[in-house]
């Protein structure tokens, strides 16, 4: 009803993070979009394990065809919203470097 009258009520977000969610690492991010939307993937990629002399290890990498990529996170950003995400991701990683001393 408020709208109807041309005013609106700015409402305060409450963010909440479950304790059980589980925060995993990603090494590698695959962004993929369609029309109205991106998709951003977060995959967590884990090198295998090669033992032993020079030699062993060479042929141990050489039987190795691939290496797994695990999808840990995807988020979809709306295309009207994904300026405001990287803007935000931006300003984040100047305060890091500036703590840093990177700035």
């Amino acid at each position: 009803m408020a709208e109807e009258q041309g005013e609106r009520k700015l409402l305060p977000i409450e963010w909440i993070v479950p304790e059980d969610i589980v925060g995993r690492y990603a090494t590698n991010i695959v962004i993929q979009h369609s029309e109205h939307e991106f998709i951003i993937s977060f995959f967590e990629v884990w090198p295998p394990i090669v033992l032993g002399t020079p030699e062993e290890r060479e042929a141990q990498l050489e039987k190795i065809e691939a290496v797994r990529a695990e999808c840990v996170a995807r988020l979809i950003v709306s295309a009207e919203r994904l300026p405001v995400f990287i803007k935000v991701l931006q300003d984040n990683l100047e305060t890091y470097r500036s703590k840093l001393g990177e700035g």
